[in-house]
Formats: C-alpha cells, structure tokens, sequence
C-alpha cells in the first residue's frame, strides 16, 4: 500500500525457478512486462528489448509516463530480476499479481520501497 506522503513506489522483485527457456524468450518476457504495465494503469511511452543469444538472456525496459519497468533475466541460474517504479496513484499490486499469475511455480520475492516522501517531517512509513 502506497503511503499518501510519498511520491511513488519503487518494486523489486526477485523471481527464481524460471523455466530456462522462458528466459530467453524476448517476445514472452516483453508481453509479460507490456501485461504488467497495462494492468498497472500505465502509460507505456517506449521500450527497448535485447536478446544476447545462445544460453544467455535478456534485458528489457519499458519507459512509463510514470517511470519505469525493466527487467534482466539470467537463464543459467533460472533467475530473473525486475525493477518496478510508478508515481502517481497506479496500482502497484495489480502489476505484481501479472507476474504471480503468469510466472507460476516461480518463487517470487517482493521488496517494496516508498520513494519521495512529501511530508514536512521527511519520514514515510
């Protein structure tokens, strides 16, 4: 939940057990990532995908009206990392739910982080 003192909330999800091909399936990963925006509510301005070829993975972003999403997949290690920040009052969860939904038997690990706290005080909780 979004404190009402911070400007946005910054996501880190940390997805292990993916299946090695999926990591390395650019046009899954970016479908994925264009989901999770769509669901968020977000005005997705640009994005830019890059496959590394052979056993390797893929590096993507998707620049938002309201920051970023991006994501970095390592298929040797059947990881994933994923960087999520929104501002504004979009819905953080709903993004998260896309890749619980999508990703299952996946473990996912969820970080989140309050950035630009507006209040006088210079706290958020």
């Amino acid at each position: 939940m979004q404190n009402e003192n911070a400007i946005g909330q910054h996501c880190l999800l940390e997805i292990y057990l993916l299946d090695h091909a999926w990591l390395k399936d650019e046009q899954a990963i970016k479908g994925l990532l264009y989901e999770a925006a769509q669901a968020a509510q977000a005005h997705i301005l640009t994005s830019h995908f890059h496959t590394f070829g052979g056993n390797s993975g893929v590096t993507g972003v998707l620049l938002l009206a309201e920051s970023h999403m991006s994501i970095h997949t390592w298929p040797e290690y059947h990881y994933a990392a994923v960087d999520i920040f929104m501002c504004g009052r979009l819905s953080m969860q709903s993004a998260i739910g896309v890749f619980q939904q999508e990703l299952v038997g996946a473990r996912i690990e969820i970080r989140l982080l309050q950035r630009g706290c507006t209040a006088e005080i210079h706290h958020c909780y």
